[in-house]
């Protein structure tokens, strides 16, 4: 993936390809008009036209310009790879500098993702045991991380599982199936008052409760009464808080996305330090909230891991997968989280922007030396003693790659949450350095023609007086 990346084209290079398109042909039109100039109307000898006209060529050849975006990118990719930051091409670095919002789905994203059962509360069932071997029996067969939970609880509490008939799973909604004969339901309010057609009322009261804490509470019905209710919670990983508050400093709209009830993600939310919820959302739903958001007219992120979080990663203008998340997030997002660790979209944000920095950087070396080269190249200067000979021209276009290349090596030095001041003070005293350097070409095949026109006299002088004698 790494290889690929680093072949890859980043949308900016379009911007280099149009100017390759016109600057080619302006080129020749310049060199062509350097000739003419100079030969039929200042009446230069044809050796001193061709020469200016040679040197415009070379000293304006685009390889520079064809160097910019490629080097910073095989540089910047390598650099992501070695701080557990995988991107995948030129496409997705550059958008991880262009967000202004960003979405993060919350379990086994923002949380561990390793739920555990903390609360069994009785409604019409006071026997614990027998709600969580209910419970449990169902959630057996689910793919669920919460089902996980209450299975690994009833595990090592020992206790029996019947086995469940007539299983099925209702997304963003619950499961359902039969036991011993009789049919349950498990899940959300959704999933009993809409499906098992009953009213939660009873147990409002205590699912409040346990929902205001930060749990996600979820109930167990048969098709005549709610039985049980059992709480299940999620640990918030250790970096979650600094990386959000570090991004909202940074100005970026974060959100959270689940499809737990609002109550429990506002309780979540709040221990993050997120404001914006978007709470109660179905799997299938999850893109069409990236969507709604891009419709505002900004650029979105997505963090995500799971296979539900797969069509909102594409969706959005960045998918960033988790590493420890499923094979099709990671093959879906443009940016793969290779450690698990949030503050790792923040060094995605941090290299995007030193790489984006690198290659507008190296697209004002490429033209810059250009612009100071063709003049000189094209012998306007000649009067103060300033021309280009096409070896030396040849060899400033050479230097001027050098620098694009040399800059583009310095994201090197890059490194998460600190300042890259090599980088940041090199590209000014690349620029001074060249440009002087340029001058002295221009001096030296000043000097150069002087001689050589010095040794002519003197070659005619002696040529003369062979001829005489």
């Amino acid at each position: 993936m790494i290889e690929e990346a680093q072949g890859s084209k980043a949308p900016i290079q379009a911007l280099a390809d149009k100017i390759s398109a016109w600057f080619v042909p302006a080129v020749l039109v310049l060199a062509a008009l350097t000739f003419i100039v100079w030969y039929f109307f200042l009446g230069a000898s044809l050796s001193f036209a061709l020469m200016a006209f040679t040197s415009v060529i070379v000293i304006a050849c685009p390889c520079a310009l064809g160097l910019a975006t490629p080097t910073a990118i095989m540089v910047g990719t390598g650099k992501g790879a070695e701080y557990g930051v995988l991107i995948k091409g030129g496409e997705p670095l550059e958008a991880a500098c262009k967000f202004k919002a960003i979405v993060f789905d919350k379990t086994g994203t923002l949380t561990k993702g390793k739920p555990e059962v903390t609360d069994i509360v009785g409604v019409g069932l006071s026997d614990e045991k027998r709600i969580i071997s209910i419970t449990a029996s169902l959630e057996k067969l689910s793919e669920h991380p919460l089902a996980e939970a209450i299975v690994k609880y009833a595990e090592e509490e020992k206790i029996s599982l019947p086995e469940a008939s007539n299983f099925k799973a209702i997304p963003g909604h619950g499961v359902e199936g039969k036991i011993d004969g009789k049919k349950y339901y498990f899940g959300n309010r959704k999933l009993i008052t809409d499906t098992a057609e009953l009213n939660v009322g009873e147990a409002e009261k205590k699912i409040s409760k346990l929902e205001n804490e930060g749990k996600t509470a979820m109930i167990l019905a048969s098709k005549k009464a709610i039985l049980g209710i059992i709480a299940v919670a999620d640990t918030i990983k250790e970096n979650t808080i600094e990386a959000v508050n570090a991004l909202q400093k940074k100005g970026i709209q974060v959100f959270m996305i689940t499809g737990d009830n609002r109550r429990t993600a506002e309780a979540i939310a709040k221990q993050i330090g997120i404001k914006n919820v978007l709470a109660e959302v179905l799997p299938e739903d999850k893109a069409n909230e990236v969507k709604k958001l891009q419709g505002t007219g900004i650029k979105v992120a997505m963090v995500g891991d799971g296979i539900n979080d797969a069509p909102a990663l594409a969706q959005a203008d960045l998918g960033i997968a988790m590493g420890g998340g499923t094979d099709v997030a990671m093959e879906t997002g443009g940016i793969v989280i290779i450690k698990n660790d949030l503050r790792d979209v923040l060094t995605a944000i941090s290299l995007s922007r030193e790489t984006m920095g690198k290659i507008k950087q190296n697209m004002f070396f490429a033209l810059f030396y250009n612009v100071i080269g063709i003049p000189i190249a094209a012998r306007i200067f000649a009067g103060i003693g300033l021309v280009l000979r096409p070896e030396l021209a040849g060899l400033a276009m050479a230097f001027s790659s050098i620098s694009v290349v040399s800059n583009s090596l310095l994201l090197r030095y890059f490194k998460p949450n600190k300042k890259n001041y090599i980088s940041l003070v090199a590209p000014i005293v690349l620029a001074l350095l060249f440009t002087f350097i340029f001058i002295e070409f221009g001096r030296i095949s000043s000097n150069m023609a002087d001689t050589e026109a010095s040794d002519q006299k003197m070659e005619n002088v002696l040529i003369q007086e062979n001829l005489v004698k």
